[in-house]
């Protein structure tokens, strides 16, 4: 289906053009790239990936073009992956805005979404912004319990500071996807393929793609301003948050245990993870000397 553009050019819709000559072979060329560079990492032929190709796919519906895009790269490497190589869980992050985790084929954008969908396994979507809070209390929670066999990541970067609305407005730092990656690649065996998406500013797409790329290397990352990492989530986020887990920790336990947390700063929250873990040390070691007292026949005397 073609559209007319307001320049009075061809596109499949008000903002997608359609190059009679070159559209087509460029867009099956991204989609074969992805789904090679899947392959390879599912396979265990390489650690991990980047695939640096154009026109992105995340808009794209069953039938549909749509917002820059025609076929969904990551949806189609995802169910190739269960197809041809018998890839159980399929784990799908979309940061060009939302994150989205399923383990679907169906579109990642575009699609109607609710906080009360089905939980992640049966192909269910969670929709969040992928700000610090999220991240910790929700997403890497459910990631980690949900235990993919592989990471597939659409990385758009209209969030990173640089884009003007209304194609974004937002001011995420480029250097806070390094670390968006990093998170990820304690799952799945470090198996995790990101696909280039969203992202109309050159300057910061190349700086957000070298953070990630850096990640995937293994390399040291420049650490998070001190400001951001002190900074709370505003009041209506924290109720967003809260009716969230209230939804989800009906499919997910795991996120049980961070809903006292969820107005916290990732300072805050970490200081109250490093004070439960000594906690539960302290509890075992006592469990332990109480085992070995009980089974000691020498009385022993006080300090």
């Amino acid at each position: 289906m073609y559209a007319v553009l307001p320049c009075g050019g061809i596109g499949v819709d008000s903002d997608t053009v359609w190059n009679e000559m070159h559209s087509s072979s460029a867009v099956r060329m991204a989609v074969g790239c992805l789904v090679e560079l899947a392959f390879k990492v599912a396979a265990g032929e390489i650690k991990n990936g980047f695939a640096v190709i154009r026109p992105p796919g995340h808009h794209a519906e069953e039938s549909t073009a749509m917002g820059f895009c025609f076929f969904n790269s990551v949806a189609i490497s995802a169910k190739l992956l269960q197809q041809k190589l018998s890839v159980g869980k399929i784990l799908i992050v979309d940061w060009g805005g939302p994150c989205s985790l399923g383990r679907v084929s169906a579109p990642l954008g575009g699609v109607p979404m609710s906080w009360g969908g089905s939980p992640v396994p049966l192909g269910g979507f969670l929709c969040l912004a992928l700000t610090l809070s999220p991240r910790r209390t929700v997403v890497m929670p459910i990631a980690n319990e949900f235990s993919p066999d592989v990471v597939l990541v659409s990385a758009g970067f209209d969030a990173v500071e640089g884009h003007l609305s209304p194609l974004g407005g937002y001011s995420v730092t480029a250097k806070c996807f390094g670390h968006l990656t990093k998170q990820l690649m304690m799952l799945a065996g470090g198996r995790v393929v990101l696909a280039l998406e969203g992202g109309h500013d050159l300057t910061a797409i190349c700086d957000a793609s070298e953070a990630c790329v850096s990640a995937l290397l293994g390399l040291e990352l420049e650490p998070l301003d001190p400001s951001l990492l002190q900074q709370k989530p505003n009041v209506n986020a924290v109720a967003t948050l809260e009716k969230v887990i209230e939804i989800q920790s009906k499919h997910w336990g795991s996120v049980k245990r961070f809903a006292a947390a969820v107005g916290c700063s990732l300072l805050e929250a970490q200081k109250g993870e490093a004070e439960e873990a000594e906690t539960v040390t302290a509890m075992a070691l006592l469990s332990v000397g109480a085992e070995q007292g009980n089974t000691d026949p020498q009385p022993r005397g006080c300090a």
